[in-house]
């Protein structure tokens, strides 16, 4: 077998990478076309792209939306501080009727309890079952007469009421705060601790003492409450709002 001159074999590879070196040219020469046609082209993405509108931020409300009685549901305040007090609630009028003679047991002057519902709080008193009559005589001695401050709040003072007037209670209607089911007027009984929403009092949850209907149609009551906490001042006998009372325990011997 012959073989091939050295030269000759040289030559022919010396072509070869001629050619191939002519078509990798035209082929990148053609890659840079096609590259720089597709750049010279407009974009349509941007023209036919949808525009939606910005979504506005959300707005979170933190006003209480507790109402007074019929008004829907309630809600007590978010916060755990001490809420102001509500100057926009006024309780209904009613007519005062004072007799003309006291016991001996009411006569004085108190700053905790106005002249005009003593006779109702010595009805309270003189004309209720032998329970009821312990917890209202007792209740007033240590409001009125010995001004005692306990530890606590308006729970914790009707409790040692109760205790000192040796009478246990029961629970003669059972309902929540913010949904009820509310007691009707004629369910409540002198001597009953009462637990309802104070709507004098930015519709707080409290619990009193109670004395007797100032004027039963409106649902307004003579009550014993007491403040307590950091407070240093005997409970008082004022007129409460009782549209809304959800728990009612009755002394019993």
């Amino acid at each position: 077998m012959s073989r091939l001159p050295i030269w000759s074999i040289t030559t022919s590879c010396s072509a070869l990478l001629l050619t191939l070196g002519a078509v990798g040219q035209v082929h990148a020469d053609s890659m840079s076309s096609l590259i720089a046609q597709k750049s010279a082209q407009p974009d349509y993405s941007a023209r036919y792209t949808p525009s939606y509108p910005a979504v506005p931020a959300a707005k979170i409300s933190t006003r209480s939306t507790i109402q007074r009685a019929g008004a829907g549901n309630y809600r007590s305040n978010a916060a755990n501080t001490q809420p102001a007090v509500n100057t926009a609630y006024r309780y209904p009028e009613v007519q005062a009727k004072m007799p003309t003679v006291l016991p001996a047991f009411l006569s004085g002057n108190y700053d905790n309890v106005d002249s005009e519902y003593l006779p109702l709080l010595s009805n309270a008193e003189t004309q209720s079952s032998l329970a009821a009559r312990e917890v209202i005589s007792i209740a007033r001695k240590m409001a009125l007469n010995e001004r005692t401050i306990i530890q606590g709040g308006c729970w914790d003072y009707l409790n040692a009421v109760f205790k000192r007037a040796g009478v246990t209670r029961d629970t003669i209607h059972k309902g929540t705060y913010g949904q009820g089911p509310y007691a009707n007027s004629g369910e409540i009984e002198v001597g009953d601790w009462l637990y309802y929403i104070n709507h004098g009092y930015n519709g707080v949850e409290h619990s009193g003492l109670f004395v007797g209907w100032v004027d039963e149609q409106a649902k307004q009551a003579l009550i014993l409450s007491y403040a307590g906490e950091s407070r240093r001042e005997p409970a008082r006998y004022r007129v409460y709002d009782l549209s809304n009372v959800y728990q009612i325990m009755r002394p019993n011997v």
